[in-house]
C-alpha cells in the first residue's frame, strides 16, 4: 500500500481547489526536487519526487479535470520524471518546467489576492 504524504490533500481538500491551484502546489514540489536534485541532496530530492508525483496523481484523478487538461497533467507528470531518469533530457527541461509551474503560481496567488478583496 503505498504511503500518503498530502493527507489533508487526499481527505478531499485536493478537489475544493481550482485547477491553477493545485498546479502551483504541484510546481512547489516540482521546483523543490528539481533543486535538491541539482545540489546532490538525495534524501530531500526522494522526499519531494514522491510528493510532487502524489499532487500530480491527485490532481489527473480529480473529476473536473477529464480530457485535455489531464492530458496535459500527465504530460506535465511525464515531463517532470523524465528530467531525473532520461538519459536524454535536454539540459534546459527544468528550467521550462520551473517557469510552466510559475505560471499557475502566479495565477493562483492572483486568484487569491481577487478573493480578498471582495
Amino acid at each position: 500500500m503505498t504511503r500518503v504524504l498530502h493527507k489533508k490533500a487526499a481527505d478531499e481538500g485536493w478537489v475544493r481547489l481550482e485547477l491553477v491551484e493545485q498546479l502551483g502546489n504541484v510546481g512547489s514540489e516540482v521546483d523543490r526536487a528539481i533543486k535538491a536534485h541539482q545540489t546532490g541532496r538525495a534524501a530531500r530530492f526522494e522526499g519531494a519526487l514522491d510528493r510532487a508525483l502524489e499532487l500530480f496523481d491527485l490532481t489527473a484523478a480529480d473529476p473536473r479535470w477529464r480530457g485535455h487538461r489531464c492530458q496535459e497533467i500527465l504530460r506535465a507528470r511525464e515531463e517532470f520524471c523524465r528530467l531525473f531518469f532520461d538519459p536524454d533530457v535536454r539540459p534546459d527541461s527544468a528550467s521550462g518546467l520551473s517557469r510552466y509551474f510559475l505560471g499557475f503560481a502566479w495565477a493562483a496567488r492572483a486568484m487569491h489576492h481577487r478573493r480578498e478583496s471582495n
